[in-house]
């Protein structure tokens, strides 16, 4: 689509079929485009690159919480500018991880809190401590998600909402990019969610 899109402008500047005062619109609509395709294709190759276990881990000892407080810290400016609440609450929870694929992780599951969530609406980010293991969780009040679409979130180029996406830019590969990095991990990953309530 972004490439049709592009293709399709730029050939009608091309051959002076807009008034010039269209340009500008037009100018901003190869723009965004451009910024999708970048966009999508940094995550094809983010995902192959997670494909190839091969390559170098950095693991090291990290605090969960912490790791979790700085992507919430980062992400505040993108969430004030929805009018979205983001917090961060929890216990420290020691992990042995690669720090950089963890904060990956962390901001791609913010990222889409925020991206489908309503004006107004809220997202926590909260790390425990169950039966031993530590845990995140990453909470929105959003669009949430139809039971029967749940199950196919975290496949490749799959999108709940697909004019949403649109809009905002997603790929449909963030939360692949989740499940790899969850697998790298050794970690388990859910979900629950409830069309028109949020998702967690």
């Amino acid at each position: 689509t972004p490439i049709t899109t592009i293709s399709g402008y730029s050939e009608l500047i091309e051959n002076k079929l807009v008034d010039s005062g269209e340009i500008p619109r037009i100018a901003g609509q190869i723009h965004n485009n451009a910024d999708r395709l970048l966009s999508l294709i940094n995550d094809i190759i983010r995902l192959s690159e997670l494909d190839h276990g091969e390559l170098p881990r950095a693991f090291e000892q990290l605090d969960l919480y912490e790791t979790a407080r700085e992507c919430v810290n980062d992400l505040q400016a993108l969430a004030q500018k929805k009018s979205i609440s983001l917090i961060c609450e929890g216990v420290s929870a020691g992990i042995i991880a690669d720090r950089s694929l963890i904060r990956e992780m962390i901001e791609n599951l913010v990222h889409n809190a925020i991206r489908y969530n309503k004006e107004g609406g809220k997202v926590k980010v909260i790390v425990t401590i169950e039966k031993g293991h530590p845990k995140i969780s990453v909470r929105d009040t959003g669009i949430g998600i139809e039971s029967d679409e749940q199950d196919r979130v975290f496949e490749r180029f799959y999108r709940v909402d697909k004019s949403r996406s649109r809009e905002t830019g997603g790929t449909g590969l963030g939360l692949a990019i989740v499940k790899h990095i969850a697998d790298i991990h050794f970690a388990e990953i859910s979900l629950q969610s409830a069309a028109g309530e949020g998702t967690e």
